[in-house]
């Protein structure tokens, strides 16, 4: 990606600006919430299809997040094929069988009770769509010299956040999934070792019967997640 003949800074007058006035501004920001508090993590999926051409402009939207030095530090690896996806399931389940078996400690086993997960996923096979997050710890020139990522885990972070709301904004449901090892996607998915895998998202439509824990509706109020100090 990076050359490091063109690695200058060169000012440029900003290409997109909004110029909003309050009341404008007000109801940007309200629509936007409106709409981004009917998402919900999904576990029940349709084996609905959804076409190629929506994952790719949701994860171009995912590339637009800011990151450190602008290096990017992401990939995102898009799966449909079947047997990749069981693959995954498997070895996924593997993992997730020695969590629930007390790998993962009483408390934390215990504080997953209200949300009804166990080690089955059948998500991870249901889902047309599989999303697997890499996070790049270093990078490469073109002439094939390593460079540092900075910020690695905060920009990948934000670009997953502007995924997740694009796969929502899109009419599409997700559930983001970390079992952990997670080092067996390197191999299954032809990644490189620079390459450390962060999540799974499952990405599609829900079935008929699709269910949320209740406890999902149950957000902190604005007070206890902000301080404003004017």
């Amino acid at each position: 990606m990076f050359a490091k003949d063109t690695l200058k800074y060169s000012a440029i007058p900003l290409p997109d600006r909004a110029d909003l006035n309050d009341a404008e501004m007000r109801s940007a920001a309200l629509a936007f919430f409106d709409m981004m508090r009917t998402r919900h993590s999904v576990r029940d999926y349709s084996p609905r299809p959804v076409v190629r051409d929506v994952i790719e402009s949701c994860i171009r939207t995912a590339g637009s997040a800011p990151s450190g030095a602008n290096h990017q530090p992401w990939h995102f690896v898009a799966i449909a094929n079947p047997a990749l996806k069981q693959q995954i399931r498997d070895e996924a389940e593997i993992e997730e069988r020695r969590f629930y078996a007390g790998g993962g400690g009483d408390e934390w086993i215990k504080a997953l009770e209200p949300i009804g997960t166990n080690a089955d996923k059948p998500h991870l096979t249901i889902a047309p769509w599989l999303i697997v997050v890499f996070a790049q710890r270093w990078g490469e020139f073109d002439d094939g010299t390593r460079y540092k990522n900075y910020y690695v885990p905060e920009s990948v972070n934000i670009a997953t956040g502007f995924l997740l709301a694009a796969l929502h904004h899109a009419g599409l449901v997700t559930l983001t999934h970390t079992p952990n090892p997670m080092k067996f996607l390197n191999k299954a998915l032809g990644r490189p070792g620079s390459e450390k895998p962060t999540m799974i998202i499952a990405v599609g439509h829900p079935a008929e019967d699709a269910q949320v824990p209740g406890v999902a509706k149950v957000k902190k109020p604005l007070e206890d997640i902000s301080t404003f100090l004017e």
